[in-house]
């Protein structure tokens, strides 16, 4: 699988409980954290329910 990096772009101030738990579930804590995944369905899908505070690199 490929890897990709996620990087935390805008604040959990005010967000859904499920939207702060899935980027703790991610790895991100602060602004602008770059952490690495595989590209693998459960990221993803991780990634899809947050993506208006994420940016995804590759």
């Amino acid at each position: 699988m490929a890897t990709i990096k996620v990087k935390q772009v805008r604040s959990a101030i005010g967000r859904t409980k499920n939207q702060k738990l899935t980027l703790e579930a991610l790895g991100l804590k602060k602004l602008h954290q770059v952490v690495e995944h595989e590209a693998t369905p459960a990221i993803l899908g991780m990634i899809a329910t947050v993506n208006h505070l994420v940016e995804v690199q590759k």
